[in-house]
């Protein structure tokens, strides 16, 4: 994915003209790599539940206690982005930072259940709060 490919879906996303079947798993990491390192106006960690919500209604999805936004699948994302973003040069590009972190663990949709069991991520509890990990702690 290009530059402008990512830029282009990021702010489809942010004024939620992305169409649903484009907000792909590769799509939401896109996104938060385009964020956290185009956007300093944006904090990810505290401004994406809305974001993510009221891109989620646009599309007519709902948010509710088993469908729509996760508050500890967001947290988690872009805890691990930022780890990844902290391992290459300070100058990469968006396209840069996306090919590395699809060609990583994280590129794998399931990459989740390396920390969490899907009995334990998929609760309510999980989708309102943030909670840690049941199988081993997310990396430093």
């Amino acid at each position: 994915m290009t530059d402008d490919e990512i830029e282009r879906l990021a702010t489809g996303f942010c004024d939620c003209t992305l169409p649903k079947a484009a907000w792909t798993h590769g799509a939401h990491f896109a996104t938060a790599i385009w964020l956290i390192l185009r956007r300093a106006d944006i904090d990810p960690e505290r401004d994406m539940p809305a974001m993510i919500q009221r891109y989620n209604e646009s599309v007519g999805g709902v948010n509710s206690d088993t469908g729509g936004y996760h508050e500890t699948i967001t947290q988690a994302s872009l805890h691990m982005t930022r780890a990844l973003l902290a391992t290459l040069p300070v100058d990469a590009t968006p396209a840069t930072a996306f090919a590395a972190l699809m060609a990583s663990p994280l590129g794998n949709k399931d990459w989740l259940f390396t920390y969490w069991s899907r009995e334990t991520l998929m609760t309510p509890a999980a989708r309102r709060a943030g909670i840690e990990p049941d199988i081993q702690p997310l990396p430093a």
